[in-house]
């Protein structure tokens, strides 16, 4: 945080929407966004207080009654609205997340892309919300099934996707009839800033959506505010867990993403001319700050010497730099802070005694001195007992760790305490299928780097990558965000 950045004419201080207008917030304190690749100041995030995220729950409370006696068919044509809206802007909207986050323009197109299909499968609303009936469940008496919206629902973004987990939650919560509070990560507030412009633009109610910048005390606001039923998180797992915890105390409904420690299995019959792109974009993709990019990856066997030199002849081809430049095909990670966790990791890994075997510690951009880059890093003969095998890193950082079997590998994965994803490189059936048998994450590749699930399946982990039980978009969404009522009736 700094007071200098009040003074740069072109730096946007931010607001909060509520009940349809842009509002100050009721703070004095800011947090500086940056744009990673340059190093600057491009934004200030005011960090909103309890009483900015009551507002924001008063009118969405207010706006809950008529919402939800919108026909559901009617919200459908508002999320049509709003995709054709994201549809005319899709590059800009891809320029805003590289600018605020820092991954390559073609990394914010697939995850603006991503952001979209999330909304069409809400569009089937109509559809997907719909109930069940029986009658004559006894003589004369019958049964019938409605979904009903919950009320008030918020999400907590995190600073990984910001045009893309926001969608995750807000077209279903709307669309079945909720009406909903969104607080961006404050390190990339602005893609988020233009999704409220769009839906102004598709005639959205006052107050159906609205939005509170923040840090922790707003989402402890969130989790505690008595006006909201149900909460969605993504980030890390003890920020998961804390989420789960408070909100279920105060009695909501909660589902927290947290963070991972994805395994990569390569078996010796693998066919590594058609699989190492993908490893390798697994490790390297987003600069490795994706809640499933690959961070282990375990060659069985003798594929070992040959997958660890494809490893490293990938790592080398990439070019680091600004992701608004042609050419560049990784950019930086998200902060100064960040740089120096990644970069500690690396230093951990050294001291612990992996084999570093492509250092991104020397990564140097030339016309861009002063952003947050962490160059592709390869470390061979890493132990799950080391700081690298066994945390969660979030940045380029690939930690080869050998086996002799699968049962050693899928031992491996078991005794790791996340289970976000993880992927299988083979030719053969029978591996692949004993490996998605006993894969202790929930979402599976099968010579697949990253194993993210289309809008229509669920997204989610398991043990400590996920609390909750309904998981993330596809029909768990419609159950999350509505209430199952049962009428039985008879009629003298």
């Amino acid at each position: 945080m700094s007071s200098h950045a009040a003074t740069a004419p072109d730096v946007q201080t931010l607001d909060n929407f509520i009940g349809g207008r842009w509002v100050k917030a009721q703070t004095s304190e800011f947090f500086d966004v940056h744009n990673p690749a340059v190093g600057e100041v491009i934004g200030r995030t005011p960090l909103s207080t309890a009483a900015d995220v009551d507002a924001a729950v008063q009118a969405a409370t207010k706006a809950f009654p008529a919402w939800r006696d919108t026909p559901v068919n009617t919200r459908a044509q508002v999320l049509y609205k709003v995709k054709q809206l994201m549809e005319q802007h899709f590059d800009e909207m891809a320029r805003i997340v590289t600018t605020e986050h820092g991954k390559t323009l073609d990394e914010a197109r697939g995850s603006v892309r991503r952001g979209i299909e999330c909304i069409e499968v809400a569009a089937g609303a109509p559809s997907l919300m719909q109930g069940f009936a029986l009658e004559d469940i006894a003589a004369g008496i019958d049964c019938h099934v409605v979904r009903q919206p919950l009320g008030v629902a918020a999400a907590i973004a995190p600073f990984n996707f910001p045009a893309m987990v926001p969608m995750w939650f807000l077209p279903f919560a709307i669309v079945t009839g909720n009406t909903f509070v969104l607080k961006p990560s404050e390190q990339v507030p602005l893609s988020q800033r233009k999704m409220m412009d769009f839906l102004q633009k598709a005639d959205l109610p006052p107050g159906v959506v609205n939005l509170v910048n923040g840090g922790s005390e707003v989402v402890n606001a969130i989790c505690d505010h008595p006006g909201i039923r149900a909460v969605s998180f993504v980030g890390s797992t003890p920020v998961a867990k804390h989420v789960y915890q408070r909100g279920t105390h105060a009695g909501k409904r909660v589902q927290a993403l947290g963070g991972a420690k994805n395994f990569v299995v390569v078996m010796p019959d693998a066919d590594l001319d058609r699989s190492m792109g993908a490893i390798s974009e697994s490790f390297y993709g987003c600069a490795g700050e994706r809640c499933l990019a690959g961070s282990m990856l375990v060659p069985i066997g003798e594929v070992h010497k040959e997958a660890r030199e494809r490893l490293v002849e990938s790592a080398k081809a990439l070019k680091v730099g600004d992701g608004t430049q042609p050419g560049v095909t990784m950019g930086p990670v998200i902060s100064a802070k960040h740089r120096e966790r990644v970069l500690g990791y690396i230093e951990k890994g050294v001291a612990d005694g992996a084999k570093l075997l492509v250092d991104g510690r020397q990564a140097r951009v030339p016309d861009r001195p002063n952003g947050y880059f962490v160059g592709p890093t390869v470390f061979d003969e890493v132990s799950p007992t080391m700081a690298i095998g066994h945390e969660e890193i979030f940045g380029p950082v690939a930690s080869i760790c050998p086996v002799k079997t699968l049962d050693e590998a899928i031992a491996l994965m078991k005794s790791h305490p996340n289970a976000n994803a993880t992927s299988i490189f083979t030719t053969s059936g029978k591996a692949a299928r004993e490996f998605s048998k006993h894969a202790t994450a929930s979402m599976v590749g099968v010579n697949i780097g990253v194993a993210a699930p289309m809008a229509y399946f669920p997204f989610g982990g398991a043990k400590d990558s996920f609390f909750g039980d309904l998981k993330v978009h596809g029909r768990d969404a419609f159950e999350f965000y509505t209430d199952k009522k049962v009428t039985i009736s008879r009629w003298f």
